[in-house]
């Protein structure tokens, strides 16, 4: 399978989980922390090359049960969102986070439970290491 089939997949279980939650909370749009680079990497401008296709925009299904998804931060970079959050006043742990999203597409051959635990448990390992050089 290839890493783009494979992002496919992921963005169209990535919305249907969301959709799922947002039928329980009576939630009509999917707000995500979609950020500049994110985009750029995804080619979204007509001629521009695709780097990789990120779950959250170009892997995204075409039909959703969404009446919109809101990107507040698409045009940022990482630097600024976090200067946004620290104007926000939220708390350090949360600004300076070491985020490792799309861990699913990490995993090298099929997808397995077992090849999810040890994803998870690797990334909880570099948490706690990052963690602890504050």
């Amino acid at each position: 399978m290839t890493l783009k089939r494979k992002r496919k997949i992921i963005g169209e279980e990535f919305i249907r989980v969301f959709e799922k939650q947002a039928e329980k909370a009576q939630a009509e749009y999917l707000i995500q922390g979609t950020i500049h680079p994110d985009r750029i990497e995804s080619g979204f401008r007509r001629f521009s090359d695709k780097i990789k296709t990120h779950h959250n925009v170009a892997g995204l299904p075409i039909q959703f049960k969404f009446k919109k998804i809101i990107e507040p931060l698409q045009d940022l970079y990482k630097d600024e969102v976090r200067k946004v959050a620290a104007l926000l006043g939220l708390p350090k742990e949360i600004v300076f986070r070491q985020l490792f999203p799309g861990l699913a597409i990490r995993i090298v051959g099929e997808i397995t439970a077992e090849k999810v635990e040890i994803v998870n448990k690797a990334d909880e390992i570099v948490r706690e290491e990052i963690e602890k050089l504050d």
